[in-house]
């Protein structure tokens, strides 16, 4: 497997993750999935379930926006921050690689509680009379 390269498509997504590893930062961009909020809005919605500083929370938008999930734009005196919708689609793209994975398995779960019902139907049919639809 090849080292990643600092740069690289590779070393990006991993900044990602890497950002995402933290819960504060996942917090964070939960609070931001809903739209735009100025800092001190996601300050106060952070402290409300975690002891925090907004400098503490100013280092992880920093690091969210370093990683390419967060983009900031002011607006006078105010910091208003959002969802970067290049950073996540990175991270979306990565992951897509295990549809698959997940999809296979799924579909055999699925296949064998169809036959699972087919059977309890046949089971509980009366006599000579055939279970309908099957299928």
């Amino acid at each position: 497997m090849a080292a990643s390269v600092a740069g690289s498509p590779d070393s990006a997504r991993e900044g990602v993750f890497e950002a995402l590893g933290d819960p504060v930062r996942r917090r964070l961009l939960e609070l931001l999935a809903g739209g735009e909020q100025p800092a001190g809005a996601l300050v106060a919605a952070l402290q409300e379930r975690v002891r925090i500083s907004q400098p503490a929370v100013s280092q992880h938008l920093r690091v969210l926006r370093d990683a390419g999930l967060v983009r900031v734009r002011a607006e006078g005196t105010r910091r208003l921050y959002a969802v970067d919708d290049a950073g996540t689609a990175a991270a979306r793209e990565w992951l897509a690689r295990f549809e698959d994975t997940f999809a296979q398995p799924l579909d055999a779960l699925a296949t064998e509680l169809a036959r699972g019902r087919r059977e309890r139907r046949r089971r509980t049919s009366p006599p000579g009379e055939s279970a309908r639809g099957t299928g």
